[in-house]
């Protein structure tokens, strides 16, 4: 049963529960892309209640993970570069590309978004920087076209923060969070064709296992999706809240008060599945790297595991010379074009963590370009 207000606006459910989903963006997909620079000089936007907030120093509410951390991760391939450009693939409110923006006065900047909603936006907090910035309208998969469309043959710096962006998250009608009762709509992209409710409503029992086994790790996959198909019978699925109560009934209670919110993990994977997330990170990560200009430097904020592992096999693929194992010295042509500039995964400070809770989950991994192609 949903959950509203005498208003009929969504209310919160009676559970406390956490509503922050540490992933999530792109769905694969051709869609028309536009690319344009910022115009607006106001410095300031209207959020979805309506009122102006001065987005240049934050209130809105987003604060930026680790932004003084990717400065510096980023800034030797800036500062060695003569007209630098730097990537923001997944611009959300702005808060990284105002921070490099402000950092380095001589930037171009790339800022990439498949939220509109997220673009309006930042246009108004970037206002400043009109001059020096680039929105496109697209999927960072989509980096190789953004990048031919603006003019640019190789760039110098990229970011890539997977997490869902703070307007996404605070929005219930986009359907992310499970704190409240909303539709299950979960589209990174409200013009693509699929939701979630689609999703629970028509796979059938066998995909519906595997999505929630493998994009959420789910223990109790298979029951879960058993409940679901019963359910759907009786009435198809369309807000959160009935979902958030067959999850309590189908997970066990021992592991309810041990494993967290019994519907964080099934949550993640309908994201995934609705956006194809992880497809469009495994397409978009090769790219960015082959567009690189040597010492160019690419970061990647990762915030579960799925994603931190296929940006981690993507770099050390990237990094790894491919000489047969045993010769003294390595072949030409097989030497790594790439190295490792993060030891593992870095993690945010405690006071990050302080400051920022939604840098709790972050994972922070970086390469750096040391050969050419054409030189190996």
């Amino acid at each position: 049963m949903r959950a509203t207000t005498s208003h009929g606006e969504p209310r919160p459910l009676p559970d406390p529960t956490l509503t922050h989903f540490p992933s999530a963006r792109f769905a694969i997909g051709r869609r028309p892309r536009f690319i344009t620079t910022l115009g607006s000089p106001t410095g300031t936007a209207v959020t979805t209640k309506g009122e102006q907030v001065n987005q240049v120093s934050g209130e809105f509410g987003h604060v930026p993970v680790m932004a003084e951390r990717m400065l510096e991760l980023l800034a030797p391939a800036i500062d060695g570069a003569a007209r630098p450009v730097f990537v923001d693939a997944t611009l959300g409110a702005g808060g990284h590309s105002e921070a490099f923006a402000r950092r380095f006065p001589d930037l171009r900047i790339v800022a990439i978004d498949r939220d509109t909603t997220a673009l309006l936006q930042a246009r108004s907090r970037l206002a400043p920087f009109a001059d020096r910035i680039t929105f496109a309208h697209a999927r960072y998969d989509e980096i190789g076209d953004v990048l031919d469309d603006a003019g640019v043959d190789r760039y110098h710096a990229a970011l890539f923060d997977l997490g869902v962006s703070s307007m996404q998250l605070d929005r219930s009608d986009r359907g992310f969070a499970y704190a409240v009762d909303a539709a299950l709509d979960m589209r990174m992209n409200p013009d693509d064709p699929l939701t979630a409710a689609e999703v629970l409503n028509t796979y059938p029992h066998g995909e519906l296992a595997r999505i929630l086994s493998q994009y959420g790790e789910e223990r109790f996959a298979g029951r879960i999706a058993s409940a679901i198909v019963r359910e759907r019978e009786i009435a198809p699925f369309d807000t959160s809240g009935r979902l958030v109560e067959l999850l309590y009934a189908a997970i066990p209670a021992a592991t309810r008060r041990t494993g967290g919110h019994p519907a964080k993990r099934t949550f993640q994977a309908l994201r995934i599945e609705v956006n194809a997330e992880l497809a469009s990170l495994r397409a978009a990560l090769p790219v960015a790297l082959d567009r690189l200009a040597v010492d160019g430097r690419v970061t990647v904020m990762s915030y579960q595991s799925l994603e931190d592992r296929i940006t981690k096999r993507t770099f050390v693929d990237r990094t790894t010379s491919t000489s047969p194992p045993g010769l003294p010295v390595e072949l030409p042509g097989t030497e790594a074009e790439f190295r490792l500039v993060t030891r593992g995964a870095e993690q945010a400070t405690e006071a990050e963590i302080e400051t920022n809770p939604r840098a709790a989950s972050v994972r922070v991994r970086a390469v750096q370009r040391i050969l050419s192609k054409e030189k190996r």
